[in-house]
Formats: C-alpha cells, structure tokens, sequence
C-alpha cells in the first residue's frame, strides 16, 4: 500500500513519534510506502509530499514539532479543495491517509472520510479534549513543563511574600490546568468549565496571608471566564480561523486580585513553551503506540476509525464519536484539586 501521513493544527510533543512508529511498522511489518504532505492537508491541496522512510526518521524520536510541518488549513475552507486532494490522492496513488490533529483536524478528517477518503486518525492536543480516548500525546509533557515552572515561581513567591498567577493553556477545558494545580500545590485553580466569582478567589487569598507570611500561586487556564457580572472582560477577537484569541485572563486575574487585596500580585504565561521541545518519555510511549495502532487500523481498513487509549489498551473508536464533544475535567477530578484550594 501507498499510506499518505499529516500533521495537522498546533504542533505538539510527540508527532515526530507517531510518524517515526507508522514508518518503521509500515516498512518492516507491511512493505508499505509511505509518504508525508507537507504543512498539513496544505500538502494535499498543493500536491507536496515527501518520502518517509525508516532512515529518514532515525533521531526523531525525541525531537519536538513535526518534521512534516502542519497548518491549520482545512480542504472544507478552501476553494475546490475535496477536488484538489482528490486529484492529489488519484495521480500519487495513494491507498490510505493517517491523520494526526485535533478538534478541528479531526472535523476535517471526519468530513472526508464520508466523502469516500480512506481516512485513519490518531489523536494529538495537548489539551487532552479529545473525547474517545483516556490520554492524548502531547498532555503529559505540557502538564510536566508547567509543573516545573510553578515549582519554580513557588521559591520566588516565597522570597517575596507575592501572589503569582500563572496561566497555562487550555482553551476550552482545564486539563492542564487541573493536573498541574494538584501536582504543584497551587493555591487556587481556575478552569473553564467552572466559571469563577474573583471575590471568592480573593477572600480565600486573603485568609491565606492572614494567619504568615504565605505567598501564593493562583494557576488559570487560557480559557477560564469570570462568573457573569463579577469582573468586566474585553471584547473577544477572532482569528482568520474563527477561533477566539485567548490569552490574558491571567493578567486581568492578577489586576483584579492586586486591586481588591493589596497583596503584590504577578502573572506569567507559559503559552507556546508548553508544547515546544522534547516529549516526556510517557508522550514518548504513547505516541509510539497510537502510531503502530494507526498503520494496523490501515491495513484492518477500519476507515472512518480513529486509535485511542482505553483501560491501557489500543482501541479503535468512530470519528464522529470522537469529535462529538470535548472531553471536559471530571467532577470527581475536579472535587479532588478542590480539597486543596486556600
């Protein structure tokens, strides 16, 4: 067989894996081909691929990004786009395509599939919102690297007597945002799917620093919003996408939380250093799987189908289950990191 593979969306650690372990398996197991578009489905639409081949892939396994590259460029926005990767697929010869993405590659993919492409997908965000899978690649190492600049920011809060607040990614769900409240002690966490009142917040600030000197790390996710009428928040800007630029709810958190306390407050935002650089060695392992999965899933011709993590195992479950809903933070997790709050 001829199997085209893309990585399509934000970059996430781990992609190099997946590419490196449908290669390897393809080449030695099925004596397959296999090649590359380039920046995504824009590969596809314009025709520029690459040969991927097991000697290409030697030293990949640890590095960051994605050696194919990848946009967020959907066939579905373009003109003529089923049309042009139809002509792509056709005079390639390609059998089978492996896409690897998110939400919205996964929307794309899923919308092809029905068109009659022979479509796998293998799911990638760092958000872990995926729905159909326990894990998606990508969130072990984004929750380990804010972990580690929290425990970080803990000794220069502490030498200062500050509140610090943190935003880390998370777009519509509070994933990273959860798991690294918890592994790092902070002392509140605010979510998107739980919409927070900022008087509550600073009330539990300010018994905190009543009984010594305790300073404080208040971790915030991207998309977390404040309860309707409590804190007043800018006008929301759109991309080219249609996704709504996030960003700067930490700073608005730690004016408000400055203002009503008077406790010196400072934000950092980890944004694009959570998804940058080498993968954990689980993301390693995992990517590593869900890329063997994806090339048997090929060669099953389980179109349609996308691999996924469950109860430890290697599954396949529909695309339009998978992209149905986002896989928001469970009440019981939620509950847990909540014990924890000041």
């Amino acid at each position: 067989m001829r199997v085209c593979i893309l990585t399509g969306g934000g970059d996430c650690p781990g992609l190099n894996a997946v590419i490196r372990a449908v290669v390897r398996k393809a080449e030695r197991q099925y004596g397959d081909e296999v090649i590359g578009s380039l920046d995504g489905f824009r590969g596809l639409l314009d025709g520029e691929t690459v040969t991927l081949d097991i000697e290409s892939m030697r030293g990949t396994l640890p590095r960051g990004g994605t050696v194919l590259g990848t946009s967020r460029i959907q066939p579905y926005a373009v003109d003529d786009g089923i049309g042009r990767v139809r002509r792509t697929v056709e005079a390639l010869g390609i059998d089978a395509i492996i896409v690897i993405g998110g939400e919205g590659t996964l929307s794309a993919a899923n919308e092809l599939a029905r068109d009659g492409f022979r479509i796998v997908g293998v799911p990638k965000t760092i958000d872990n919102d995926i729905g159909g899978t326990e894990l998606t690649f990508g969130f072990d190492t984004a929750v380990q690297i804010a972990v580690d600049a929290i425990d970080r920011l803990h000794t220069t809060a502490e030498s200062h007597d500050r509140v610090i607040v943190v935003e880390v990614m998370g777009r519509h769900v509070g994933h990273i945002a959860t798991w690294a409240g918890i592994a790092a002690g902070a002392t509140v966490t605010l979510i998107p799917e739980e919409p927070f009142d900022i008087e509550q917040v600073c009330r539990s600030l300010v018994r905190r620093h009543e009984h010594g000197r305790y300073a404080s790390i208040v971790v915030v996710a991207e998309g977390a919003v404040p309860a309707e009428g409590t804190v007043e928040v800018p006008e929301k800007v759109y991309d080219r996408f249609g996704h709504v630029r996030l960003g700067g709810i930490g700073t608005l958190v730690a004016g408000e939380i400055e203002r009503r306390t008077g406790f010196e407050t400072r934000v950092t935002t980890l944004g694009h250093v959570q998804r940058g650089g080498t993968p954990t060695a689980f993301d390693r392992v995992l990517s590593t799987r869900f890329g063997l999965a994806a090339i048997d899933a090929v060669h099953r011709e389980a179109w349609g189908q996308m691999v996924a993590l469950r109860s430890g195992g290697m599954v396949l479950v529909p695309l339009t289950d998978a992209i149905a809903n986002l896989k928001t933070v469970e009440p019981a997790l939620w509950d847990d990191a909540s014990q924890f709050f000041a």
